[in-house]
Parts: C-alpha cells; sequence; structure tokens
C-alpha cells in the first residue's frame, strides 16, 4: 500500500505565541497590552511566560487566546491565519470612512457594501475577504470599548452570532455599532457598548443591513 507522502503538520509552540504576537501587533499594541486589554494579568503574554525556569514550553490557555481575540474582535479564522502565517504580514488597501460621515449621505449600497466617492483608504494587515471596510471612531461615545481614533474593521459577508459586536443600520439611515443580543425572525436586541446608554431592540423590518466587526486597530 502506498504510503501519503505528506505528513500531518504539527501545531508547535512558536507558531502559537508568533501568531498572538501578530494579533498585538495588528491591534497596535505590545503583548502586555493584549493581555491588559483582554483582562488578564499584564505578564500574561510576554516572552519571560513562555518557557518555565527549567526550560519547559509554556503554552497559553485556551481562555486567554479566546479572551485575546473577543478584546481584539478578531475571528478564529483570521487567528489561524495567523497561525499559519510565517512570512512578513502582507498589507493591501481597504476602504475607510468615518464613522460620523457614515450615517450622513449614501455611502453605502443596498447590501451594505461601501458605494460613493467619500471613501479614503487605508492599509491593513490581510484579510482573505474582499467585501471589508474600515470606519474610524470619533468621540467617545462608545467608551470604553472604542475610544476616539480607533478604527474597526467590518465585514459584511462574516456570519454573526450571539455576543458579537456589529455595526447596523436603519431603514430611517440611523448607524450604530452595538453587540448582538437575541435575535429572533421578528426582533433584534442590540446591547449598548455604553453603560450610560439604553440598549435597543429593532424590528426585523427596521433593520436596513447589519455586518460584524471582525478586528480593531487600537
Amino acid at each position: 500500500m502506498a504510503r501519503n507522502p505528506k505528513a500531518p503538520q504539527t501545531l508547535t509552540h512558536e507558531q502559537i505565541w508568533n501568531a498572538l504576537d501578530r494579533l498585538a501587533e495588528r491591534a497596535g499594541l505590545s503583548a502586555s497590552g493584549l493581555a491588559k486589554k483582554s483582562g488578564l494579568d499584564p505578564t500574561t503574554f510576554n516572552k519571560s511566560k513562555r518557557v518555565t525556569a527549567d526550560g519547559r514550553e509554556r503554552w497559553p490557555s485556551t481562555e486567554s487566546v479566546a479572551r485575546a481575540l473577543a478584546a481584539t474582535s478578531s475571528s478564529i479564522d483570521s487567528f489561524l491565519h495567523l497561525v499559519g502565517n510565517t512570512a512578513p504580514t502582507a498589507l493591501h488597501v481597504v476602504p475607510l470612512l468615518g464613522f460620523a460621515q457614515a450615517g450622513a449621505g449614501n455611502h453605502f449600497d443596498g447590501n451594505g457594501l461601501p458605494a460613493g466617492k467619500a471613501w479614503g483608504e487605508t492599509e491593513l494587515a490581510c484579510f482573505r475577504d474582499e467585501h471589508i471596510y474600515a470606519l474610524e471612531i470619533s468621540g467617545d461615545q462608545m467608551r470604553p470599548i472604542y475610544r476616539d481614533g480607533d478604527v474597526i474593521v467590518v465585514s459584511p459577508a462574516t456570519p454573526i452570532r450571539r455576543g458579537d459586536r456589529v455595526v447596523v443600520k436603519t431603514t430611517e439611515g440611523e448607524i450604530m455599532v452595538q453587540e448582538l443580543g437575541r435575535r429572533t425572525t421578528k426582533t433584534l436586541e442590540l446591547r449598548s457598548l455604553n453603560p450610560s446608554q439604553a440598549d435597543r431592540t429593532l424590528a426585523v423590518g427596521e433593520v436596513a443591513w447589519i455586518a460584524r466587526i471582525v478586528w480593531t486597530s487600537q
């Protein structure tokens, strides 16, 4: 019987830690900054914590990785891409618009994709998604999650689950960033990112489109 010449690839300690470094870099953070933003001890992702005193490899826990993904609004797919990417991070140009502008004028088509001439451009780490675009936050109305100058990357094509952060446009033209709560055939429950602002419940007929936030540059 012929043997398969391709042996299964093994996930390495170095690959996982390099992926976390790239995740932090892509978010404009240091390793300790990523850990702190994830609600972990600031030293959790430090290089000194990756090997024990007796030389054994120490792996990040699944919980710490999950927290890092949530803190950077990154998907597991994008993290796996970072794990397998040993080459320098590729950049490509994506459309960019200020969030304050997004609700004024016809900057999106009926599917929630960029339209019109008001869009600028920015370079971002490569995503396997030709429809992504970026919105730059202005002001502090979304604190403590997003601050003035943060850039959120939005993917209309990425599936959305409960708990995801999303951009929603209503049929009245309002555009908002919220966390998706319960979603039924009749209503959409949205949780405010700012504790001082009330949650929202929209009828499905009031929603023009909804798209998931897949990454944040902070």
